[in-house]
């Protein structure tokens, strides 16, 4: 599934849907569009993911949907008749369907509704117990390690590897959002460096899109970016993630810097057409004689209808003899050179 050379991108939606099924269907539609991959959602069971004390208390965010954590979490999930709508969707406007397990139930959600991808949070880099649940899948799997050692990944990198064909780790900053400056985009070469045999990839939570083409330069082949289809909704994800014009734009330039790196073949150097329409030719700044040097001094350059010998090529002509008599302004040709 993921390739050395083509890039993977993700739309991540988490839960920028806010529970609405709706809006969730049409994240898919618009991010499919736009260029994504795979489009990732978030799946929790809050009652085995938190603890009473964690699920039963006050949360009094100005992203609360709720007046405890435990109610606000739920009014974001999405059922599992939901999912297998989205899951048809994704089919329907060819894009791959992933989501991140948050737990246990979760995970056992996802295999019911055989979902293309499974997402390893950075939060479970290292929960071994819950990697080898997903190992056991068989399906293609994204990483993230934000906030990991590299003895982590290295374990977590162990665990997943035996019967998984497709394994792609992601470098991740875990700060929301993340500085342009805490990016620290040259660990996907120690990455690569590391596991040379799977592919690299980053997750980032900068809230702008030359990261996707800089990470690909480090040599990034899959990208995860957070998606809104409003940065002013309420949540905390909406203010660091792209809408569909900055995602088209991501993905976009991601797929543009393969192409920017081949040099221009040398035989087409010179004969650009601009060179054809205003190329200098070499000229005679004075009368130069029958037999006189070309140099420096008796030479310059203008504009003709036609080209006869561009001014870049001076240095083959300095230091050469005239066959014939040249008047000042006249365009020099190569038969004039000895």
């Amino acid at each position: 599934m993921f390739d050395k050379v083509k890039p993977f991108i993700i739309a991540e939606v988490g839960q920028n849907h806010q529970g609405d099924l709706e809006k969730a269907r049409e994240y898919i539609r618009v991010f499919s569009y736009v260029g994504a991959d795979a489009i990732k959602f978030q799946t929790r069971n809050n009652k085995y993911l938190f603890s009473k004390e964690a699920y039963e208390a006050n949360y009094t965010s100005e992203n609360a949907f709720a007046k405890t954590y435990g109610a606000h979490r739920e009014k974001l999930e999405l059922s599992l008749d939901s999912l297998k709508i989205l899951k048809a969707d994704c089919e329907k406007y060819d894009i791959k369907f992933m989501s991140t397990p948050f737990d246990e139930p979760s995970l056992d959600v996802l295999k019911k509704l055989d979902v293309d991808l499974i997402k390893i949070a950075s939060f479970d880099l290292g929960n071994l117990p819950f990697l080898k649940r997903i190992q056991e899948l068989k399906k293609p799997v994204v990483m993230s390690i934000g906030g990991g050692k590299i003895n982590e990944i290295r374990e977590s990198v162990k665990i997943l590897n035996s019967n998984i064909n497709n394994l792609a780790i992601l470098h991740c900053v875990s700060e929301y959002p993340c500085q342009y400056d805490r990016l620290g985009l040259e660990n996907i070469k120690t990455l690569i460096r590391e596991f040379p045999e799977y592919t690299i990839g980053s997750s980032d939570h900068f809230n702008g899109i030359l990261s996707g083409p800089v990470a690909y330069l480090m040599g990034a082949r899959v990208f995860e970016k957070h998606v809104t289809l409003n940065r002013g909704w309420k949540g905390t994800d909406h203010s660091f993630a792209l809408e569909p014009e900055g995602f088209r734009k991501f993905v976009r330039d991601i797929k543009r810097v393969n192409n920017m790196l081949p040099q221009k073949d040398q035989n087409e150097l010179g004969n650009e057409e601009v060179f054809k329409k205003l190329g200098k030719s070499l000229t005679a700044s004075k009368d130069i004689k029958i037999g006189e040097t070309f140099t420096l001094e008796n030479l310059s350059g203008r504009i003709f209808n036609s080209t006869f010998i561009p001014v870049r090529k001076s240095h083959e002509i300095i230091g050469k003899k005239s066959k014939r008599a040249i008047l000042k302004n006249d365009a020099i040709k190569m038969d004039d050179v000895e």
